[in-house]
């Protein structure tokens, strides 16, 4: 049990340290040409990032190289569980246009209300599973890669995205879909991982918390 804890953890310390040097490798995007480019993705994402509706994530403060890296991953079939964003990752014509949207909505504020209500109790069980994990089910806290309140480590260890302040619905399908095999794209497949071990109930807590830290 505190073995796979273990590894996850030498795991999530590899992960920032690679996510550091490919830092320094990229050029940096551009959010004034982003602006421009990152229109298609207004119609669902909000123009500001925003989304108004619960199964399309919001993009505003998300990490650029976060962004830029789903747009790849779309692009070469390593992420698969949305036909919808292959085909708008597709129009992406280039590397420096994905990193260039990636910092557009890195630089727009999140909305600072849920489009769902949470419930009081879930979110405070949901804050403890973030925090703390579950060692008898193998879940390792979210804290350690994700950060306090979910606002991640910082924008050059993107590898791990901004999730606090995330829609509800959109997060808890994304657990499901790592659950089920549906999306693989994650690191080290840590977080397919993680989905396996949560259960349904702890999946509802944890989004929930997650949802409510605006």
């Amino acid at each position: 049990m505190w073995n796979k804890m273990h590894v996850w953890l030498g795991m999530a310390i590899m992960m920032m340290g690679a996510s550091l040097a490919q830092a320094a490798d990229t050029l940096p995007g551009d959010p004034a040409a982003g602006e421009a480019k990152a229109g298609l993705c207004g119609g669902c994402h909000g123009f500001d990032g925003n989304s108004e509706d619960a199964t399309f994530p919001r993009l505003a403060g998300q990490y650029a190289e976060y962004i830029a890296k789903q747009i790849r991953d779309f692009q070469r079939g390593l992420r698969t569980n949305n036909e919808t964003m292959a085909g708008m990752a597709a129009m992406v014509e280039s590397e420096q246009d994905a990193r260039d949207i990636g910092s557009y909505f890195q630089k727009q504020k999140m909305a600072k209300a849920p489009l769902t209500a949470a419930d009081k109790k879930l979110v405070e069980k949901g804050e403890k599973i973030f925090y703390q994990g579950n060692p008898k089910a193998n879940v390792y806290a979210c804290v350690n890669c994700h950060g306090e309140r979910g606002r991640g480590k910082a924008p050059n260890v993107a590898v791990f995205p901004v999730i606090g302040g995330q829609h509800r619905d959109y997060l808890l399908k994304q657990l499901n879909n790592f659950r089920a095999g549906e999306r693989s794209n994650d690191p080290a497949g840590m977080m397919s991982d993680i989905a396996k071990s949560l259960s349904e109930d702890e999946m509802q807590a944890v989004v929930a918390y997650l949802s409510s830290l605006l």
